[in-house]
């Protein structure tokens, strides 16, 4: 069963290696396990609910808690504390598009705030409720089948709740695959996908989900609008894109159409390790400029190197990789490169050779492939283990944004340098480590994981993160990077939005989600800022 207040099955435990415990202890001092409220307790505090009767509402108390709040730390600071602010009023699971139809005329009807739901694994606040009126979510999960699959265009036409496991089962099936696999990839679903404009691991080969949308059906207040699946187009705006992003803002997606390819002959992961960041970087952005045919690059700095190490375990393996490298002349600050190639035999084999070949002209040392399969075999295992550092007294968060490779070094210095500043006045430490996760020709995403202790008050907890959040989106923003790669905006940097979209930009936004949803029923205060914090987009 899956858990309500921390991140996946409850069958699942994410064990921390001695060492690893070691390891954090020294960065930023041991943890003490925060007393989390219990299920019971927390159910019994859910108020009733201030919607009517409605044959496909479910007004019970433990429905509405699992779907009020995501995965963000302050969500789960507010789950395991039992200070849970707001709930939705009722919770309704919708079997068709006329029955979405139903809901949205309903909560029009009752005056009902409308949030659409996915899989629950939003980081940025998508799903919370707010006070102001009753809330009614739509968790579209049983929108789940496969459609239509059209053999002969690789098209595939899904109920958009259908989560990441079912959609690539079914897909299997037919010999192809969407090859879209985020992190949250065990719960996330496609519609969510679509709506947060989310990248996967191997975006690189299979494009992110931009490029595998090809069409749709979406309900909202003002109508039903079908996105049919053009292969390409010269008609006007792309309609297909005004849904990408719009974070349940404009309508929701009941159906969606996806481009899918014929699973690959061969696939494997290798691990180059660099001597030092500066040539790491050169050699990451060499191989992605080559355009070599890769499904993944992610290169990790000399701090996150040594982190993933020591929480990998396998502490006789690593002894002799690290004889390996100070052979070859490689110490402390190694940074190590995965990549992916997938494809058949002659391309993986070719694109393997030219990659270890221009990694090599920077220094890099190939030591084949048990790093990359561990990565791969573990890749959406890692979530879980922000259940046992929890249970250990430490939180765990996540930011990301994107730039020019001319602003890669002083963006990732930046963000480092604010997070491990963010809590100097409260003694506290902060254990900071980065990836480039999504490399592009023209730029890379910026992956940040940064660590700190639990303070046995949950309002500390949350300060802390604010302090945090706060400085790395300002050092994002002051550096003209992208507020969010892949996340999306959520309520968390809706503040931000403006710096990146301009006055012009926003306002444009609001006038047409106005045009799609007239009465702004849909999921406010995601994305956009709440009416109050209008005056940040004057410009």
């Amino acid at each position: 069963m899956q858990r309500w207040n921390g991140w996946g099955d409850n069958s699942i435990i994410y064990p921390l290696p001695a060492r690893a415990a070691g390891f954090l202890e020294e960065f930023v001092g041991p943890g003490t396990r925060p007393a989390d409220a219990s299920l019971a307790s927390v159910l019994s505090a859910v108020p009733p609910g201030r919607l009517p009767y409605h044959a496909l509402v479910s007004l019970d108390a433990e429905d509405r808690l699992r779907h009020a709040r995501g995965q963000s730390l302050p969500d789960w600071i507010a789950l395991r504390s039992g200070r849970i602010a707001t709930f939705p009023d009722g919770v309704a699971y919708p079997l068709s598009n006329q029955d979405v139809r139903e809901l949205m005329d309903f909560a029009g009807q009752v005056g009902a705030r409308i949030i659409p739901y996915g899989g629950g694994t939003s980081v940025v606040g998508h799903i919370n409720p707010q006070m102001d009126q009753p809330t009614l979510t739509i968790d579209l999960s049983r929108l789940n089948r496969l459609l239509q699959y059209d053999s002969t265009s690789q098209l595939a036409t899904f109920g958009a709740g259908v989560a990441g496991p079912d959609l690539e089962a079914l897909l299997r099936a037919q010999g192809v695959t969407l090859g879209h696999f985020p992190q949250s990839f065990e719960y996330s679903t496609l519609g969510g996908w679509i709506a947060t404009r989310s990248s996967g691991q191997q975006s690189l080969g299979y494009g992110r989900i931009e490029a595998l949308f090809a069409g749709g059906v979406v309900e909202s207040p003002a109508g039903t609008m079908t996105l049919p699946p053009f292969p390409a187009s010269a008609a006007g705006p792309d309609l297909r894109e005004l849904f990408l992003g719009s974070e349940g803002r404009m309508g929701i997606l009941t159906e969606a159409t996806v481009r899918t390819t014929p699973l690959a002959e061969r696939e494997e992961f290798h691990a180059i390790f660099l001597p030092d960041w500066e040539r790491a970087v050169a050699a990451a952005r060499a191989v992605i400029q080559a355009r070599l045919p890769l499904s993944m690059l992610r290169l990790s700095t000399p701090v996150e190197t040594e982190t993933m190490l020591a929480l990998a375990g396998h502490e006789r393996l690593i002894a002799a990789l690290e004889r390996l490298l100070s052979v070859r002349r490689i110490g402390k600050e190694k940074c190590m490169l995965l990549m992916g190639f997938t494809g058949n035999s002659n391309v993986v084999k070719i694109s393997r050779q030219q990659a270890v070949a221009i990694s090599g002209r920077f220094g890099g040392v190939h030591i084949g492939r048990r790093f990359g399969d561990q990565w791969h075999k573990g890749r959406f295992r890692t979530p879980y283990l922000r259940n046992t550092l929890w249970q250990r007294g430490y939180a765990v968060d996540t930011l990301e944004t994107a730039t020019a490779w001319t602003a890669v070094p002083d963006m990732v210095t930046g963000i480092e340098n604010a997070l491990h500043a963010a809590l100097e006045e409260t003694g506290e430490r902060v254990h900071v480590f980065t990836h480039l996760s999504h490399l592009y020709p023209t730029g890379s995403s910026i992956y940040v994981t940064y660590l700190f202790r639990l303070s046995p008050d949950p309002d500390e907890n949350l300060e802390r993160w604010r302090c945090l959040k706060a400085a790395a989106s300002e050092a994002i923003v002051v550096r003209g990077g992208t507020i969010s790669h892949q996340h999306g905006v959520g309520k968390d940097h809706a503040p931000y939005l403006a710096a990146e979209k301009g006055a012009l930009g926003m306002r444009t936004i609001r006038e047409l989600y106005h045009q799609f949803d007239p009465a702004g029923i849909l999921n406010p205060g995601t994305l956009l800022p709440a009416e109050g914090h209008r005056a940040s987009e004057a410009g």
